[in-house]
């Protein structure tokens, strides 16, 4: 196709509906909407910080998957190495991998798990609300 031939081609929105005008008087009327509360009565504000969390029956496991471990560790690390505000104090520590790390045990990670469900729904679960079976424990024996 030659370069004239893109000229034929119409870029405009022709079979769009144009937009509705504003009569001059709609905006008075949204402001008039808004000052219908009366003045004396307090406008009474939901506190989401006062209501508790709403427990809710959770189908898959409360421990943290090897797989979803590795990723939080990998992700967490990224982001420490990019200088990311750390969460816990550092006694000497300059590795990412190895702060990702103490912040898990200590279950500082602003993380969410999402796990898909099989029918399309999912749970989420936040990083300090799961057990997190530490691998290295196993293999030096410990708990």
């Amino acid at each position: 196709m030659a370069d004239d031939d893109y000229n034929d081609v119409d870029m405009g929105y022709e079979d769009e509906p144009p937009e509705p005008e504003m009569e001059e008087g709609a905006e008075e009327e949204l402001d008039n909407n808004n000052a219908d509360d009366v003045p004396g009565e307090p406008v009474e504000a939901e506190d989401k910080e006062d209501e508790e969390p709403i427990e809710r029956v959770r189908k898959t496991s409360k421990f943290m998957t090897k797989y979803e471990r590795a990723r939080i560790l990998g992700t967490r690390a990224l982001q420490i190495s990019m200088n990311a505000p750390v969460m816990v104090e550092l006694e000497g520590e300059t590795d990412p991998l190895e702060i990702a790390m103490k912040e898990l045990r200590e279950r500082k990670i602003p993380f969410t798990i999402r796990r898909y469900l099989p029918d399309g729904s999912y749970e989420d679960w936040g990083v300090d609300e799961l057990i997190v079976e530490d691998s290295w424990k196993r293999q030096v024996g410990g708990a």
